[in-house]
């Protein structure tokens, strides 16, 4: 049950966060899944939020918590990043984490060659204890075409009605992978932060829109109290160029140098009601949106 009158956290009622995260990480966290989950159930009335590890399938972190879960009313799913931790492109690492019931296949993210390029000496990713190394993953082979891991990868996905996302890669290879699972019949495609590591704008979010997709902005980013705080006034220009119908908004948060999610909900979502965003538009983005992309809707 929600605890605060915050007229923002009454907006926000339901919300359902795609990009949390909670521990456990190689990566220093504020907390772990049940507390990130607690947090978010007691203060916003959050409805559902996905777990996020570049390192592991957190569907078996859920799973290992579920006695503690099963007291909450807020629904907790995991998903798996094909990064070089997990084996990169592995279609039976993918197959084994949406059997156990993961929500969401992260393309790579740390693995990509964006990211690698943006992070090439790994400043702002510190690990807590395990030292790690991060092999460069494509999903193309040396003729430009789909690997066929990839294919079999995209076939479990449609097989299983999971949400797909474009990682941390290039635009253009996030467009290749698009336009092949469109093909399966692959219709729950996500494009996160695209102004972060990715470097799409907003013309480029319009092609992946018609191609299907939902374009993910984090909370994380707008914050005051956060490593980067962007002017929310970006992200209100953003909303307007895509459109609330394709936009979700997530918090991308759980960093232990960063600030709660649900803090920043509060702030960053507060800031787009006083610049005059509507309160039925920031809820289909917080809530609508996110729980059609789950299946939960």
């Amino acid at each position: 049950m929600t605890k605060t009158s915050d007229p923002v956290a009454k907006v926000l009622h339901g919300s359902v966060d795609l990009h949390c995260h909670s521990g456990p990480s190689p990566f220093p966290r504020r907390f772990d899944h049940v507390e990130a989950a607690i947090d978010a159930q007691e203060r916003i009335g959050m409805r559902a939020m996905v777990v996020k590890s570049h390192h592991h399938n957190t569907v078996m972190d859920v799973l290992a918590m579920a006695p503690r879960l099963r007291e909450l009313d807020i629904q907790v799913y995991g998903g798996i990043a094909l990064n070089s931790f997990v084996g990169g492109l592995n279609p039976h690492a993918v197959r084994m984490s949406l059997r156990m019931g993961g929500k969401v296949v992260w393309f790579p993210t740390m693995s990509s060659g964006r990211h690698i390029e943006c992070h090439h000496d790994g400043d702002g990713f510190p690990t807590e204890t395990v030292p790690l190394t991060c092999e460069r993953i494509d999903i193309q082979d040396e003729a430009g075409e789909l690997k066929p891991e990839v294919d079999e990868i995209l076939d479990v996905v449609a097989e299983t009605g999971a949400l797909l996302s474009g990682g941390h890669m290039y635009p253009d290879s996030i467009r290749q992978l698009f336009e092949a699972a469109g093909a399966k019949g692959i219709r729950r495609l996500i494009v996160n932060h695209p102004n972060f590591v990715i470097g799409a704008d907003p013309a480029k979010c319009r092609e992946f829109v018609e191609l299907g997709a939902f374009i993910e902005h984090e909370v994380g980013m707008y914050d005051p109290e956060g490593h980067m705080h962007w002017d929310p006034r970006l992200l209100l220009d953003w909303i307007g160029q895509v459109g609330p119908e394709h936009t979700v908004i997530a918090s991308d948060l759980g960093q232990a140098s960063n600030p709660k999610p649900v803090d920043a909900y509060l702030r960053v979502c507060g800031a787009l009601l006083d610049l005059g965003l509507p309160e039925k538009e920031l809820r289909r983005m917080t809530c609508d949106n996110p729980a059609y992309l789950l299946g939960l809707d």
